[in-house]
This record gives C-alpha cells, structure tokens and sequence, in this order.
C-alpha cells in the first residue's frame, strides 16, 4: 500500500526523512556511507530507503553485494532531491550567517542627486535590502578609488581614462519660469531676472547666458545681470517662484514642465553634454556597482513612467 503524505495545499509526498536518506545514499553509492553523513545507523538509513519504494511502488536502486546501484526511476529523483536540497541549505546557510552589507557611495552633482536620485532611492532598497548607497553630492569629480567614491554619474563626453562609462541621458538646456511671468518672445527677457548658475569652485557651467545669447542672436540683453546660485535646486525653487528665469536642462525639471508649475516659452533649446555612469573598467562585475548600475539605468524609465 502506497504511503504518501498529503498537506492542505495538495502535495502528496512521502516521508520527508526517507527522501533525504534515499538522496544521501543515491549521492554516495553506500547506505553505510550515508548513515555516517546522517549521523544514524546503516539499518536506519536501509528502512528509511525501503519505506520509500514501498510509498512509490516501485525500486530506486539495483541491489548487488556491498554496493547500491541506481535505476532509471532513481536517478531521476535523485536529480531533483540534490538540486532542491542543496538550493534549501543555501538558504538556511545565508539565513543563519551574520548580514553581510554591502557599501556603494554613488558620486553626483547635488542636483541630479535631489532631482533624480533621491525619490527612486526606496526601489533599490526593495531590490537590494543589504546594500547601503551612500550619495556623495559635489560639483567637483572625485577619485572612484573605492575609498571616496564608487562611482559616479558625470557629465562630459564620457571619455575617461580607466573608467568605463554608460550613455544615461540627455543634457538639453532651455530657458525656463514661471507661467505667472507670462514671457512669450526673447525679447521678453530685457524685462525680466536673469538668473545665473556659478557652479563653486570655478568649475565650468554646462551653458550660460551668454552662450544662449549667441545661438539665439538676441542683442541688447545684459547677461551678466540677475541672481547668482551655487547649486540648480535653489535655481528651480527660484524660477517656480516667480524670481525669474534661468537657463535649466530639461532633464532637471521634467517634473515641474509636466505639472505647468515652469514653462519653456521658447527656444532654442541647447544641447549639453550627456550624462553618464562612470566606474573602474576592472570593477565592472563587482556585485554592488552592477546592482547602483541597473537602478540607475533604469531611472529614466521609471521617470518616464511617472509621467506619463
């Protein structure tokens, strides 16, 4: 009479016991054998085997002297006990082991940090619950030694020596307010606050007033009148409050374009340099960059989706 165990959720299995002793024995070719793996007698582990045959109707092994030999039946269920046994001792052993966590710090400009960083931060965490970003926001690039940073989101041509680096996307800047200034021609702007971006340090600004001024061929506008700001989230607080308009990468201010809290009134729009993911090129498979790599990759999806 077939002997299997039945649960609520309609498996029907035999002893769970016999199961492991038959995997042990099929693995080692020896009941004596698999009695040392499994701390019980040679006896223990022969009667666990035959209670198993006799709940599936069938033999699992050829019997000679000395020696358990595997049938066809046999090595097919041997084959699914391994992989799954081996697949739950995985576990226990990740479950029973200290968490280990692992440390990325992503290196940014402060803007592209606040703006498209931080509120897609909690699907990284949902994906990778042990590893630990750490942002790092400066204007300046730093070294991507592992130290100070791991990597970093940089814009430029992408051409870096010894890192390798992934196109993430467009940088096009357009001159951008608030609707309540109502700014409809170039000419416009003679009325109204500049506003400018000096990144500190003296680093070089992706695109300017004068050089939007020379592509759009607009004479007798004061560029170098307005508002200074050190950093382009105090720019967009400034241009959604009305205080005037600015030069901004679109990328930027997807947010506030999309809910008509700024407007771009007109061109020409000006392309910048791209945005892109930097790393060491000999730590292309380390396990924390590729997992910062894919969330970050897939952040303009994610943008485009919340969008739409």
């Amino acid at each position: 009479m077939n002997k299997l165990n039945s649960s609520t959720n309609g498996r029907r299995l035999p002893s769970l016991s016999a199961l492991r002793a038959f995997e042990v024995t099929g693995r080692l070719g020896s009941a004596k054998r698999a009695a040392t793996e499994l701390s019980v007698t040679p006896t223990a582990v022969s009667h666990q085997i035959r209670q198993l045959e006799e709940a599936l109707g069938i033999a699992l092994f050829v019997r000679r002297p000395r020696q358990l030999l595997l049938n066809a039946e046999g090595r097919r269920l041997q084959a699914v006990l391994t992989e799954s046994l081996d697949a739950i001792a995985a576990v226990v052993a990740e479950l029973r082991s200290p968490s280990q966590r692992i440390r990325v710090t992503l290196s940014t400009t402060p803007a592209v940090a606040a703006r498209l960083l931080l509120p897609w931060v909690c699907l990284l965490r949902e994906s990778h619950s042990r590893l630990d970003l750490h942002i790092h926001a400066s204007h300046e690039p730093v070294p991507l030694d592992g130290i100070t940073a791991d990597l970093a989101i940089r814009y430029g041509d992408g051409h870096w020596p010894g890192l390798y680096s992934e196109e993430l996307f467009d940088n096009v800047f357009v001159p951008a307010c608030s609707p309540a200034l109502n700014l409809r021609h170039p000419a416009d702007l003679t009325r109204h606050t500049l506003i400018h971006f000096e990144p500190p340090g003296g680093r070089t600004r992706p695109v300017d007033w004068s050089t939007w001024q020379q592509c759009a061929r607009a004479p007798g506008l004061d560029v170098s009148a307005g508002i200074v700001f050190s950093d382009e989230t105090h720019i967009i607080a400034a241009a959604v409050d009305g205080q005037g308009i600015a030069l901004m990468s679109k990328a930027l201010i997807s947010r506030e374009l999309r809910d008509g809290q700024l407007v771009a009134p007109f061109g020409p729009e000006f392309p910048g340099h791209p945005f892109h993911l930097a790393y060491p090129v000999e730590r292309r498979d380390d396990p924390g960059i590729q997992a910062i790599r894919a969330w970050v990759i897939d952040l303009h999806g994610q943008q485009q989706s919340a969008e739409a």
